[in-house]
Formats: C-alpha cells, structure tokens, sequence
C-alpha cells in the first residue's frame, strides 16, 4: 500500500541491464548447445541425454560438480595412527583426547604409547568452566530456505521453490524470492505472531513469546529487494497443501519464531590432562537456558556430562589404546554446497540458482543420490567439463560469469551502455565459439572413451524402417534421445522425443523414398499418434519449414500423409492448430490436433472411417465416410454406410465426443474453415 503511494519511475539502466543478460545468456546458450548436440547425438548411441547443453551460468555449475568427483577420485588415502588413554574417575571409564589429534608415522605413534604406558596416572593440569551461547538464526532468505531444505527436508532446490511460490500465491508466507536477510526498521512481528497462537504446536510458545516480549532479531544482510521469508497466515497440513508443502511452511515459520528468540545459554566445561609431558582434553556441555532451541529442537546443541575434576587431581588409568584409521576424500557434493559454492562465486541468482540445478539434472549430467542428496556426476558431464578444460577452460571456469556480472552491473549504475557491454561479449565468445568448433576433436576423444559409436549399438528391437537413400534397413536406437542410424549412409535421423515408435505399415513418404514410422505418446483420452517420415523431420521438404515436425504438420499441397490431405478443420477454442484424422486409431476412430492434446472421438461401433474430399456446405469441414458394424448401426433399415459432416449431420453429430463428455458438439464448431488450412470450402445455406 505505501509503495502505491509512493510510486517512482522505473530504473530503465536496471530493465536493460536485465536485457542484456538475457540475450547474452540466450545467443551464447543456443550456439555452443546447437553444435554440441548435433555433433555428439550424431556419433554416439548410449549418451542417455536429450540435450548436450551449455549455458554461461550452467555449464561453471556442472564444473562445481566434477571438480569435487576428480578430487575424490585422485585422493590418496594415508594411514594414521591416534593414542587415545583410558583414565577411571568416580568408578567409569572416560576416554580423553590427544592434543596431536593423530600422527602419520607408526613408529612415533608406537614409542608415544609406550612412554605412556609406564605412567601410571594422569594428572589434570586445569579445569575452566566458561558461559557459551549459541546465537538465533538470522532471518530467512532463499538461498538459504533451498539449503536447509535440501539437507533437512529431503527436497531439491526446484520442488522448494514450487511448493514456497504456492505458499505464496495461497497467502501463506511473503514473497520467496528475497536477497536479504535482515528485517526492515518497522517490521511488523506482532501481526504474523497473532495469527500463530492458535496453532496447536507451537501456539504455547508464541503466546510466551508475546508475553515476555520478542528478542531484537539479529542484522543480517539489507539488500533492498523484498523482506526475510515469513509466516503470513495460520494453516494446517489440508490447508497448505499437503505433508511436502507443510514441511515447508512449518519450516518457515519456526524458523521465523527462532529469528525473535533468545540465544541458547550453555555451560562448557574443559579439563587438560598430562601423561608424560604429553596434553589432553576433555570436554563437557551443559545446558542452561535452551534459548530458540526449544522452537528450532534440532539446533540444541547437544549435552556431555563429564565427572567432577579438580586442578592436581591423580586419575588412574586403566589403559592405553592405540588406534589405527586412514583418511578419507571428500564427499560429493551435496545440493546445499553447490548453492554455496554458486552464491560464493555469484552464479546465477536467488531465483535462477534452483532453475540451473534441475538443468543438470534433468539433461542427465549429474545424479542426485540418497537422502544426502549427494551430486554425482554422470559419463556426459564428466566428459564435457574435461573436455572444456581442454579446449578452453574459461569457458567452464566461474571467473568467466564473474567477469560478465561486472560488466552487467555496469549498465546498471549507467557507466557502461547495453550495446556495449552486449557487443563486447558477443565478440569474445565468437571467437571462444570458433576456436572451440576447431578443436572439437578433443573433447570427442573422451567422448569416444565413454560411449559407442551408432554404428556400434546393439539392438534387440523389432522396429525395421528402410533408408530413402540406399534402400537398406536403418538401426533403431532407443536410448534417449531416440533416433534412426542408416549404417550404409552413416546418416542419423532424430525421432519426436517422449513416446513410442513404430514402423507404420511399410508406407512410404512419396517425397524422399523414406519409411514412415508411427510416433504414439500418451495413452488413455490424451493419447495420439501421428505418422513421421524420418528424413522430413529433419530435413523439411518445403523451405520455412521449421525442423521436427511430424506428417501431420507437413504442409505439403500434394503428399497423401500431410497436413493439406488428412486435415479436417480448424480446432479453434483458441488454438491455432488443426484436428487431423488419425487412420490408425480404429476402432476408437480420433481426430488429434496437432497442436494440442485436444482429441475428438469419432462414432464408436463404426468398421471402417474415412476422410472424403467433399466439404461440408455449413462449417467448411471434410466429411467423412462411415461404414458401421451391421450388429450396432444406427442407421434405419438396418443400413451400414452413411457420408456426412462430423459437426452438423444429424446422425454423426450426436455419436462424437471431445474427450471429456460424450455429448454432441455444439452445431457449426470450425465454422468457415476449410482443408485444415483456414480455407474456406463450400458456401454457407441461407
């Protein structure tokens, strides 16, 4: 409401800093994931990716990544060794730690324990018992809600922010998408603290929170976009959405309590002990005030009662362990250190950061793996960071983003323009583009370590589709992404992704000579399937014609499986596309549109179905040819073959449905359009 009062106009040097980054991220992006693609997914078989993609805030992301996996993989681990004494007090047993930690060189380890062992007490050398305090959180921003929520709740950065953008719209948390970490001068904490009271599990808390008054909550970081992320409204696990979305927004709001809550107050006790001339230690916590612990319990620092000791105290001890252990690599990483790691190095943003996570992911360059959420990488990703280190690895290197954010932040203090800092790294990067293109056989030689050639693939698939070219049969591979591979053209043919392929009755396009395969996605009322010829998808017959798409998009005037020919109408409703007659979907005869999953069933019970060329005088539709089964006709007298318009003649009409209800079409749907091409066919009755 103040804002609206108060409106300013808008920083235009901000908008286009904005601008550029999106052209450069677009136009970089595009080129380097264009080449990659063709030239991997042509050769290899087995890459299991859809899309071999680069991406100026993706691609430093993915090295994050493999950079860990190399560490672990050239680690060597040494033996250690560690002399840990046994001393008795007060009738236990209590094990005490050697100052040196551990020692790599067993003959040393062996003389210490050795020298230890004629002592036959320890003697304590002090004990300090000092206040500690555990500080509240700082309050919430995103980075760190997709942290915690990775490591406590078990979710990846992409489905936290979808479950905290619908907390959001539902009115249960303020915006998401915040930098800062620090809470305006008037905040308003006793609004949001009201609502909570009524809470079942922590309405007690809040009401103790009011009465005795809330804690200053500490200064964190002020970045002038949006609040910390708060509770706005009480809701319970139905009302929020479910278990996922209640993790969530239980999260954010004990969080929110904890940033108003006293610190944890804890005593820690510390004894030093000496067995010839060698220290240890041992120390004990506990508890005295829990302080934001009892709202936020898995912070509470955890509690060690050590015995009672005095300064000169002679402890007996009962022996002296030698112990043996090797060191360990590090672990992978797990999604809440990368988005340190992006954070620390400013790779993408607090919106973006989720988006670039799931890009890796998704395209099957990492793993995400057990309940550490731990990001392994995969034999794509592997080979695509080395083998950018190889060619140039500033282009995988985060310095190289640093250096871009710099340059955009210049436009938006206004001392650089949006064609200056635009033309400036299009020019560097065209060059990296072409250098990279030159030496592309480097990074193909790790390629070729990992995975097999087309030619090389085995397949137990039954799917025998003939080249147009040499009129030999063509390799069905099936591995993602799903192509053909013509072994005597040494040609690959890519396929529609996400759904299955089939050879459709031999047919062939008239075009280029190539078999058509049956492309099937979906199943139930929302499945379709449409005819592809392999070399038209890829190589479209008609110039404008934009690659990848199938026969029923085709708009060639004169192929018998195009568009032009098996088009009935328009779907209209807002779509632009066009209902196409689907030969094979007997005997559930459909029309799909091919722009949509719209799908209009046709008569059930009919034999035979098929398009005529004639148009319907009313609505501009083909019509269609209906042969019924003689045991389930509709048609008077017994009769089996009727011709009309599937939109107004009055027996069709009432037996088509759109895939929701078995209810009539309302009369003169696609009225005025003609072949599925927007022509008009045949004058309206008057």
């Amino acid at each position: 409401h103040k804002a609206m009062k108060n409106l300013t106009t808008p920083n235009e040097n901000e908008s286009r800093s904005v601008d550029a980054r999106q052209e450069l991220d677009l136009k970089i992006g595009v080129a380097f994931t264009r080449f990659q693609t063709l030239y991997f997914q042509d050769k290899y078989g087995n890459l299991d990716s859809s899309l071999v993609s680069y991406g100026p805030c993706q691609t430093p992301t993915l090295g994050f990544c493999v950079d860990r996996h190399d560490e672990i993989q050239y680690f060597k681990p040494e033996p250690f060794w560690t002399v840990t004494p046994i001393i008795e007090k007060q009738g236990a047993n209590i094990h005490i730690q050697w100052k040196r930690g551990h020692i790599f060189d067993n003959t040393a380890a062996l003389f210490f324990q050795r020298v230890m062992r004629d002592s036959r007490t320890a003697k304590v050398e002090s004990v300090t018992t000092k206040e500690g305090k555990k500080g509240r959180p700082i309050p919430l921003n995103t980075v760190e809600m997709l942290k915690v929520a990775s490591v406590s709740l078990g979710m990846s950065p992409h489905q936290t922010m979808h479950l905290a953008e619908n907390l959001y719209i539902r009115g249960f948390i303020s915006y998401p998408r915040t930098e800062s970490s620090s809470y305006p001068e008037h905040f308003d904490f006793k609004t949001p603290l009201k609502f909570q009271i009524s809470n079942p599990i922590w309405g007690e808390y809040v009401q103790s929170l009011l009465e005795i008054g809330i804690t200053p909550a500490k200064k964190g970081h002020d970045a002038g976009d949006h609040p910390p992320i708060t509770p706005t409204r009480a809701g319970t696990e139905e009302e929020v959405g479910g278990v996922a979305a209640w993790k969530l927004y239980e999260y954010i709001t004990r969080h929110f309590l904890g940033t108003i809550s006293p610190d944890v107050v804890y005593n820690k006790t510390k004894a030093t002990f000496s067995i010839s001339s060698e220290s240890f230690t041992l120390s004990g916590v506990r508890m005295i005030r829990p302080g934001f612990t009892a709202i936020m319990p898995w912070l509470k620092p955890k509690e060690q009662v050590i015995p009672s000791f005095e300064t000169n105290d002679e402890c007996p001890i009962v022996d002296i362990v030698l112990g043996d252990g090797v060191t360990c690599p590090p672990d992978y990483l797990t999604e809440s250190d990368l988005i340190t790691l992006m954070e620390k190095h400013g790779i993408g943003t607090d919106a973006s950061i989720p988006v670039h996570i799931q890009n890796i992911c998704e395209r099957n360059f990492v793993r995400v793996n057990g309940q550490r959420r731990t990001l392994v990488p995969t034999n794509v990703g592997i080979s695509l960071v080395h083998g950018y280190y190889k060619i140039d690895p500033e282009i995988v290197l985060p310095q190289t983003r640093a250096t871009i954010e710099k340059d955009l932040n210049l436009i938006a203090q206004g001392k650089a323009t949006y064609e200056e800092v635009v033309s400036h790294a299009l020019q560097i990067f065209k060059h990296k583009f072409e250098y990279f293109v030159k030496k592309i056989n480097r990074m193909d030689e790790l390629f070729e370590a990992s995975f097999s050639h087309v030619s090389q693939m085995e397949t137990t698939n039954k799917l025998k589709t003939k080249c147009g070219k040499c009129r030999r049969y063509m390799k069905y591979i099936s591995l993602k992404p799903q192509r053909l591979y013509c072994q005597t053209c040494e040609e690959t043919y890519r396929l529609p992704q996400g759904g299955a392929i089939k050879l459709y009755s031999e047919l062939q396009c008239p075009l280029d000579g190539f078999e058509l395969v049956l492309f099937s996605s979906g199943s139930g009322p929302r499945g379709k399937s449409y005819s592809v010829c392999p070399y038209c998808y890829n190589y479209p017959s008609l110039e404008g014609v934009p690659v990848g798409k199938g026969c029923n998009e085709c708009p060639h005037p004169t192929c018998p499986h195009s568009v032009v020919q098996n088009g009935i109408m328009e779907h209209g409703d807002g779509c632009s596309g066009v209902l196409v007659f689907d030969p094979n979907s007997g005997p559930k005869w459909q029309m799909d549109c091919n722009k949509c999953n719209y799908a209009l069933y046709l008569p059930v019970g009919a034999y035979k179905i098929k398009p005529l060329k004639t148009l319907c005088e009313d609505c501009g539709a083909k019509e269609f040819e209906v042969n019924f089964n003689k045991n389930n006709t509709p048609l008077p007298n017994d009769e089996t073959l009727h011709s009309g318009c599937m939109n107004c003649d009055p027996i069709l009409a009432p037996l088509t449905s759109d895939g929701h209800t078995r209810q009539r079409l309302a009369r003169g749907r696609g009225r005025g359009r003609g072949r599925g091409r927007g022509r008009r066919g045949g004058k309206k009755k008057t």
